[in-house]
């Protein structure tokens, strides 16, 4: 019997593009409305830390929780929920009175963003193929980039900067209220065959306790291989500029741009690989990948050469654009089925952790050495992200048995006990 899912259905599947392209919107509007933030409230410009920290807990903590608790809430109504507190803390920001009540707003929205990420990721891992799992990860890149534009939009019109805030809090005030129009529609669609069941309460889901999920080695194993990817990503993405203009020689417009080609090739990455990943499969195209990070990794710590170094940023992005999305879709197939959404919580949570703290940490590293130490540091981190994800791979095949069981930890054969309370 084929495991492949069923095409999901088009309704569901443009609100989990819009979902992704608003998880991406509050990113950028802050990049290009801090200045004016600042220059309002009498701020210094290290004062972003307070609401990136912030926002780090927020999403650290419903990404992990959303996880252990979406077979008990449902992803319609988990996804309902969590764009309506984006919603509303997006309107916070464009209502706040000071730097204090922005904090506390960033806090919400992490909560909301940590959640609304865990969630359509879980679903989707169950519900979408390799091609739309891909896709749905490009549409987030596509809501980084145009949130810049709105907020530059407003400014550019005379308007203040809360108006960037409230529009993207309309618009995900507009995308809860679809979600929670489509609540039964999420219900009602099999994450684990993408098919519509009429009856989905006639057949309990499997759930086993939490304690066995943590125990399962492969869990602890993908999510180290998910914080170590997302570190690769941002990191690259964070101290290219700095490598090109003081390690390399090029100006800065250059150099910008060459950034931004980085940017452009995770996208288009996850727009063509996603295509190339439901031909060839997953697991083939991730390992491809892997290797192609560690090559790009290797170019850009030649030294002295901008033009590898430019290249090998490229090769970077091009070859982890469907990293994440292909990692998080096999996710069932390592951990098991009755495992996955605790699982893929976990891992969306140490993606968070590992955006945070790596970059922070080479940071330290930078201006204690040398910016030329971000070569052989993309070098180390993209071998152990190979090494970690082959552990996981060799261990699905003894702990989570045939993809899509729960494994030997809890077996499909001899009783299944449910459990109530998730514990």
């Amino acid at each position: 019997m084929s495991t492949s899912p069923a095409p999901p259905r088009a309704a569901l599947l443009l609100l989990a593009y819009l979902a992704f392209v608003s998880l991406g919107l509050p990113d950028g509007l802050l990049g290009v409305g801090w200045p004016s933030i600042r220059g309002d409230f009498g701020v210094p410009t290290e004062a972003v830390g307070l609401l990136l920290a912030a926002g780090t807990v927020g999403y650290l903590t419903s990404s992990v929780l959303a996880g252990f608790t979406l077979a008990r809430l449902g992803v319609g109504a988990l996804l309902a929920g969590s764009t309506l507190l984006a919603s509303l803390a997006l309107t916070g920001y464009a209502l706040s009175p000071g730097l204090a009540v922005i904090v506390g707003c960033a806090l919400l929205l992490g909560l909301g963003s940590g959640a609304i990420d865990s969630g359509l990721n879980a679903y989707a891992a169950g519900a979408f193929g390799p091609r739309h799992m891909n896709w749905l990860h490009a549409f987030f890149g596509l809501g980084v980039a145009i949130g810049p534009l709105i907020m530059t939009a407003a400014l550019s019109a005379g308007l203040a900067w809360r108006w960037g805030y409230g529009i993207v809090a309309a618009a995900q005030l507009a995308l809860a209220s679809a979600f929670a129009l489509t609540v039964r529609a999420w219900r009602r669609s099999d994450p684990a065959s993408g098919s519509v069941t009429e009856t989905p309460e006639a057949v309990p889901p499997v759930r086993v306790p939490i304690l066995t999920t943590l125990r399962l080695p492969v869990v602890w194993s993908g999510t180290l291989a998910f914080a170590l990817y997302v570190a690769i990503e941002v990191s690259a993405g964070l101290w290219a500029f700095l490598l090109l203009t003081q390690g390399r020689g090029l100006s800065a417009a250059v150099a910008g741009g060459c950034v931004s080609a980085y940017w452009g090739s995770l996208f288009v990455g996850r727009v063509v690989q996603g295509v190339v990943a439901e031909r060839l499969g997953p697991r083939l195209v991730l390992r491809v990948s892997l290797a192609g990070m560690a090559v790009g990794a290797a170019l850009v710590a030649v030294p002295g050469s901008a033009v590898l170094a430019v290249l090998g940023l490229v090769v970077v992005g091009f070859a982890a654009a469907p990293v994440f999305p292909l990692l998080t879709l096999t996710t069932p197939e390592r951990v098991g089925a009755a495992h996955a959404d605790r699982a893929i919580g976990l891992q969306i949570g140490a993606a968070g952790l590992g955006a945070a703290l790596v970059p922070a940490g080479l940071g330290v590293l930078i201006s204690a050495v040398s910016v030329q130490v971000l070569g052989p540091a993309l070098v180390v981190l993209s071998l152990a992200l190979i090494v970690l994800y082959e552990l996981g791979a060799r261990r699905s095949t003894g702990s989570a048995g045939r993809p899509g069981t729960p494994g030997e930890d809890y077996p499909l054969s001899g009783p299944v006990r449910p459990v109530v309370d998730g514990r």
